[in-house]
């Protein structure tokens, strides 16, 4: 098991060449939010595009599309207007025509779980051929149905807290607590190229035999919306070309890195997800300087 750094970062983070261009720093693509949930839309979102990628389309029920257009102003905002208040099958062809800009693909921040967005999730896995991150309600969509990972045409991202993880693994959270590395190696050992991110106050990244964890982050992290930040960076890096598991393992690094920027300006008990998001210029600004330094 690799410990996470912040040479790591300096090593791998996407370079920006001087010619770049936002066509060629990547595109993602994300169906996120619902009713009630635009903030997890919004939240990853902005985490996505502070973490560089050229192009963000944010594929949003048409009851949210206001309040997501008014809060993220950098976004390409793509209207579902299937009618049921979450992304669902009537909209198919808007979300397949927009997908085909998409270099990644980010579902399940904030989309809600019901029969609609189960089937949305279960074509994404079987029809795209870009990397895929699935969080949240995504990821609980996939309990009972988890072989239809063997299905898939891209790599995919998992980003699931215990909970999630017990519904998707069917080991009990008190079995995932007491070995938590053990419980994430054992899954993608048995799920071939499937990246995890099994999220707690240490967080474990596994894709094969290979295990990273990160030691970085705080307390004040544990509130809603955390998890919907780091959603937005994993899939930005991976959109901008970053090999999945190295998205998942800096995105993981930079989160945390950011969380505890956020907990010494504000303290642990105040500070916000936003904050987090705030916070993330400070840490590629460290990045970008010491690679100019060495």
């Amino acid at each position: 098991m690799k410990q996470v750094d912040f040479n790591y970062l300096v090593r791998h983070f996407p370079e920006r060449p001087d010619n770049a261009h936002k066509g060629t720093m990547g595109t993602l693509c994300s169906i996120t939010g619902s009713r009630g949930f635009s903030g997890a839309a919004i939240l990853s979102a902005k985490a996505a595009l502070r973490t560089g990628v050229g192009l963000h389309y944010q594929l949003i029920p048409d009851c949210i599309y206001p309040i997501f257009a008014s809060s993220v102003y950098e976004s390409v905002c793509v209207p579902l207007t299937g009618g049921t208040g979450t992304a669902c099958p009537a909209d198919f062809n808007t979300i397949r025509q927009t997908l085909q800009k998409a270099t990644a693909v980010l579902i399940g921040c904030g989309t809600g779980l019901n029969d609609d967005t189960r089937a949305v999730i279960f074509d994404l896995i079987r029809s795209r051929e870009k990397p895929l991150i699935i969080d949240a309600d995504g990821i609980n969509a996939l309990s009972g149905h988890i072989h239809i990972l063997e299905e898939r045409k891209a790599p995919v991202i998992l980003t699931p807290h215990i909970k999630e993880f017990s519904r998707i693994s069917g080991l009990s959270v008190e079995d995932i607590l007491r070995d938590p590395a053990g419980a994430a190696r054992n899954f993608a050992r048995a799920h071939g190229n499937t990246v995890l991110v099994l999220k707690s106050h240490r967080t474990y990244i596994a894709q094969g035999d290979r295990l990273y964890e990160n030691t970085a982050g705080n307390s004040g992290m544990a509130k809603g919306g955390s998890g919907d930040v780091l959603a937005g960076i994993i899939s930005s890096l991976a959109a901008q070309g970053t090999e999945p598991l190295e998205a998942a393992v800096m995105g993981v690094h930079i989160h945390a890195l950011a969380g505890d920027l956020a907990a010494e300006k504000y303290a642990r008990t105040a500070m916000l997800p936003s904050d987090i998001i705030s916070a993330l210029p400070e840490i590629y600004s460290m990045i970008e300087h010491s690679r100019n330094h060495t």
